[in-house]
């Protein structure tokens, strides 16, 4: 193996463990948001600045080796997608803070007709799977496993047009909850955020592995 071999498998390995860190944080932070953990959700946020750490840590290996190798090809082309990656995995880091933080400032556990109601668990089931699809996708080089993230993602799209008007009628005949009801409601934007970055890493994929054919 030439040394460049030797750094992009580096980065690839890297790579999935980045994809690892920010699946992991997306789901604690469904577990501090179901069960109303402050403790589980502040754990996400201290762990959210070791996450940013690796992901910067990523870029300037990405930069050196387009640097120091000067990479052609299906090899510049991987780190390049990496790089775009990586960008797509920090703001789905940052959407499980985001949640972890609203955890932190509901005073009261969400009413559970509106958890089913907006189906909030179903969407994090499918984000979680989202990102786990395209990290296996990533490993394998799998444009087919890549692909079917798309259908995920219109299903997701889905519930949340259907938790708008759920939401609405919540807070019409509980407006006294009207707080955690708009808590739930940007939960559900955010996960729904997550599906777009899924679907980005998906498409970044399947341009990639076309490249190789």
């Amino acid at each position: 193996m030439t040394h460049l071999d030797v750094e992009i498998a580096r980065l690839k390995k890297d790579m999935l463990d980045l994809f690892g860190m920010v699946k992991l944080q997306l789901e604690k932070s469904k577990q501090a948001l179901i069960h109303l953990d402050k403790d589980l959700a502040r754990e996400v946020m201290v762990n959210e600045k070791r996450v940013n750490a690796v992901e910067i840590k990523l870029d300037r290996d990405c930069e050196n080796i387009i640097a120091l190798f000067n990479p052609v090809a299906i090899d510049l082309r991987f780190v390049l997608a990496c790089l775009k990656i990586i960008n797509n995995l920090e703001r789905t880091g940052d959407i499980a803070d985001g949640i972890a933080r609203y955890v932190l400032n509901i005073k009261l556990e969400p009413a559970q007709k509106l958890i089913d109601t907006t189906r909030l668990v179903e969407m994090y089931d499918i984000s979680c799977n989202m990102l786990d699809v395209v990290m296996t996708a990533f490993a394998e080089e799998n444009t087919n496993l890549a692909r079917s993230v798309f259908g995920m993602d219109d299903k997701l799209d889905e519930i949340f047009h259907q938790s708008n008007q759920k939401v609405g009628e919540f807070i019409k005949e509980n407006p006294d909850r009207i707080n955690q009801s708009l808590y739930v409601f940007s939960a559900s934007s955010k996960l729904e955020r997550v599906g777009d970055q899924c679907k980005n890493i998906a498409e970044e994929l399947i341009f990639l592995l076309k490249q190789k054919c």
